[in-house]
């Protein structure tokens, strides 16, 4: 009974002894590993420290993954980075910025391979929320601002994420929370992307969601033009034409003029007040955009011929139409009553009739020539508009 007890108390020592030397070995092994200084280096020796330990309960197993995962070396693939990582993650008992680094590096890889991608947001908020935790543990410190920049980071890779899986109106609000952490431009041009994608999808009030946020930190000249765009299709024609007129500012687009005419012109039929300057941008858009060209003219010429009251250029068609009439019927009757016969042939009365008729087709024919004159005056005025116009854009007269 003695030497069986003995026997087990060998076999546990011996065990014993070389579990601790097995230890020692894979910490040795580590340490060599993580004081290389050798990026290629490093990644042989964690590599060759899972070869040897992987499986067998080291301690440090769980960080040598998360190092393959969150360090750069040469050749490393994406899918070496999600498998080291989620096996880290798998393992845990890592701190947190450690974990931190796991976690966002493996939601960016998978967006990136457009894969896994509920994944790629689950990782997305767990760093997340260790961001905001750590951030708040002590706010005034410089750690604190770290973490915060940190959170800015988490945001952008969560609407990375939401916007390869097409949850775009998420995305949105991903990317305003990251940008208004971290101010970095690339998150606006990803924000543009996605809020251009809501527009062409008819989704306008999350796309007006996205452009006003754009507008608001960056008014370059095509983010106002879409965002007046938007406004025009969601029927706020007032918030169309103020950004319309802000992107016309910086770039002279024929289909900007034409829009900001059409809104202007139909703001005059209740205002005479806005016929002048609705004619401005439909003559330019005449001249700047070719598929509009000719509705955009048609409507100028309306709009200044029957808006300009000076011009009485309608009531003088009228009358310049009665007159003619009234002319025609003078001749007609002139020439059957006296048109083959001599004044010697006529009567008193007759004469007097003739004369009477002649005076009335003289005066009739001298205010006919007067309104005509008018007419052309106004057509001239018109023409010299558009001269002007062309002037203004720089296009060439023949």
């Amino acid at each position: 009974m003695k030497k069986k007890v003995l026997t087990a108390l060998t076999v546990i020592l011996l065990f014993s002894i070389s579990l601790h030397s097995q230890t020692n070995n894979a910490n040795q092994d580590y340490i060599n590993a993580v004081k290389s200084t050798s990026p290629a280096e490093q990644a042989r020796l964690l590599k060759a420290y899972l070869a040897k330990y992987e499986s067998k309960g080291t301690q440090y197993e769980n960080y040598v993954h998360a190092y393959l995962c969150t360090r750069n070396y040469p050749g490393k693939t994406a899918r070496e980075t999600i498998k080291y990582g989620e096996k880290a993650l798998a393992l845990g008992g890592l701190d947190d910025p450690l974990k931190f680094k796991v976690l966002l590096n493996v939601s960016n890889f998978y967006s990136q391979l457009g894969q896994n991608l509920e994944k790629a947001k689950s990782y997305a908020s767990q760093a997340l929320k260790i961001a905001k935790a750590n951030k708040n543990k002590n706010p005034s410190s410089q750690a604190s601002a770290q973490w915060r920049k940190l959170e800015g980071a988490c945001y952008f890779a969560l609407g990375q994420a939401q916007d390869k899986s097409k949850d775009l109106r998420s995305a949105v609000s991903s990317y305003i929370q990251s940008y208004k952490i971290l101010k970095n431009p690339q998150i606006l041009t990803s924000l543009k992307k996605v809020g251009t994608s809501l527009y062409r999808s008819g989704s306008y009030t999350q796309a007006e969601k996205a452009y006003e946020f754009l507008i608001s930190s960056s008014k370059d000249f095509s983010s106002l033009y879409l965002y007046a765009r938007i406004l025009h299709r969601s029927k706020k024609k007032e918030e169309a034409l103020k950004y319309y007129k802000q992107a016309y500012a910086k770039k002279k687009s024929g289909e900007i003029a034409f829009n900001v005419g059409i809104i202007l012109a139909d703001k005059a039929k209740a205002d005479p007040t806005f016929s002048k300057e609705a004619l401005t941008f439909l003559l330019d858009a005449s001249f700047l955009s070719p598929p509009n060209s000719k509705k955009a003219m048609e409507l100028a010429e309306y709009l200044f011929f029957t808006s300009n009251k000076d011009l009485r250029f309608n009531e003088n068609v009228k009358e310049i139409q009665k007159k003619s009439k009234n002319l025609e019927e003078l001749t007609k009757t002139f020439n059957k009553k006296f048109g083959e016969k001599d004044e010697e042939d006529l009567s008193d009365a007759e004469l007097k009739e003739m004369k009477n008729i002649l005076a009335q087709i003289d005066a009739g024919q001298k205010a006919l020539e007067k309104l005509e004159d008018a007419q052309k005056a106004a057509v001239d005025k018109f023409t010299r508009l558009i001269e002007e116009t062309k002037k203004k854009l720089g296009i060439k007269t023949d």
